[in-house]
């Protein structure tokens, strides 16, 4: 086996020095300033939501109710993962700004620097998925209030006409055609046809009133 000599290198110059200090003092500064960052970017986010929720409520509907009923369950669902990512980037935010509360045993303790190091790491991972995650939150919220806002109401319920007659007692339905002299209804226990000559009332109704209540008049 051939052996080699190890010689020293060649001595270090002022260049050598300055970035060395220059590594030392970004290794020294690297987990405040990602802690900074942290929370410069968790107030902005906090900001951005707060002003989109407040935008949210300056016109346009408010009730999911007055939208189409597809439409209102897509809002529901988008409502319930901007809530979910929104809560999950907060908690990554929080912990990007000020750490796990964990305890390391004495047997993991390592050098302050290399522990410094491996902290700003698990922060800045945090603090890109809870960017990350917040601006989703934004994103799902946006959406949200746009359906809410632009989404088609709900189809007008067809109109209801009540009959009484001597003969057919009380009717209520949809009215399906009319013809001469008669009305067909269409209801719960099929099409009814009504002759308007024997009708001794007729009114229109928002709905059909239950059977208990049409027994009670």
């Amino acid at each position: 086996m051939t052996s080699r000599r190890v010689a020293p290198g060649p001595p270090a110059t002022a260049a050598d020095l300055l970035a060395a200090q220059e590594r030392h003092r970004l290794l020294s500064t690297e987990l405040s300033r990602v802690r900074e960052a942290a929370l410069a970017w968790r107030n902005a986010l906090a900001a951005l939501l707060t002003a989109l929720v407040g935008f949210g409520l300056i016109k346009g509907r408010s009730d999911v109710n007055l939208l189409d009923r597809p439409w209102a369950v897509a809002v529901g669902v988008i409502l319930l993962c901007s809530l979910l990512s929104g809560t999950l980037g907060a908690l990554l935010l929080v912990r990007s700004a000020h750490g796990s509360p964990t305890v390391a045993p004495l047997s993991a303790l390592q050098v302050r620097s290399a522990a410094d190091h491996l902290e700003a790491l698990a922060a800045a991972r945090a603090l890109r998925r809870g960017m990350t995650l917040a601006l989703l939150c934004a994103g799902l919220l946006v959406t949200a209030v746009a359906a809410t806002w632009y989404g088609p109401a709900p189809a007008p319920a067809s109109p209801v006409v009540q009959v009484r007659t001597p003969a057919a007692g009380q009717v209520c339905g949809t009215v399906v055609r009319t013809g001469r002299g008669t009305l067909t209804l269409k209801s719960p226990a099929g099409e009814v046809v009504v002759e308007l000559a024997e009708a001794s009332s007729l009114q229109a109704l928002r709905a059909c009133p239950s059977p208990a209540g049409a027994g009670r008049g």
